[in-house]
């Protein structure tokens, strides 16, 4: 088990899968799925997933847009929701973040859910991402508490305000990688900055994972995500943090 943390920098970490296009698919599978896990998300909402397509030709560029319905199947509280479409299974878990203990019992039992209801054949992509809020006062040196951060020669203007950092890494063989991001974003908190740090783990080679080996993928990618995070960071960090000490 990794380091935990009484005030950990989570506001989002999500599993998402996509399976083959050829898969069956009907209006009814979303009603199947949730009965299989309305115990644990028994509240309902439908919304619909943008997605973008930029495409060229000899008359220029053309840019289509769609909309996809989706699914979603909630907990009471809202902390945590499943997300269901044609091809597609994402489970969300939102602040407060636990721990891996309890996100991936969630990620199993939807992922054990959508298989017995659309018996997809294979996997086209997996991701398991986690999104951290990081904030300081002003007038710190952002090397004191992260070892990932934006570097300037000494030869330009060592003040800046806004930045976005960001290195794709492979892992496991190349099978997978990791798309590492920090970036600032806007806050309305004075006298404060306030960081996104973006690790996202992703299945690279498809074909090298089988559908009944999934979860160990998974728990294969948080032992790398939690890697990297406790790489990214310093023990000044991990003091704000509140390491629980076992």
């Amino acid at each position: 088990m990794g380091r935990r943390y009484e005030s950990p920098p989570v506001i989002e970490a999500l599993c998402e899968f996509k399976f083959d296009p050829d898969s069956f698919w009907d209006l009814t599978i979303p009603g199947l799925m949730y009965e299989k896990i309305q115990e644990t998300f028994p509240r309902r909402n439908q919304v619909a997933q943008i997605n973008a397509a930029i495409t060229g030709n000899a008359e220029g560029i053309i840019q289509q847009f769609g909309a996809i319905p989706l699914m979603q199947f909630l907990r009471e509280d809202g902390t945590s929701l499943v997300q269901v479409g044609q091809n597609l299974l994402t489970i969300n878990q939102l602040k407060p973040y636990s721990s891996w203990q309890e996100f991936l019992p969630l990620i199993e039992k939807s992922l054990q859910a959508y298989k017995e209801v659309v018996h997809p054949k294979t996997v086209s992509h997996v991701a398991l991402r986690y999104i951290n809020r990081i904030e300081f006062e002003h007038n710190i040196e952002l090397e004191d508490y992260l070892n990932f951060r934006p570097f300037l020669g000494k030869e330009l203007p060592q003040e800046f305000s806004v930045f976005v950092v960001g290195v794709l890494l492979p892992r496991e063989n190349t099978r997978d990688s990791i798309n590492l991001q920090l970036t600032t974003i806007n806050t309305d908190a004075p006298n404060t900055i306030s960081l996104i740090l973006d690790i996202n783990y992703i299945l690279t080679k498809p074909k090298e994972v089988e559908l009944d080996n999934l979860l160990k993928w998974v728990d294969t990618a948080h032992k790398n995500v939690e890697e990297i995070f406790e790489a990214c960071i310093t023990d000044k960090l991990r003091q704000i943090f509140k390491e629980i000490q076992a």
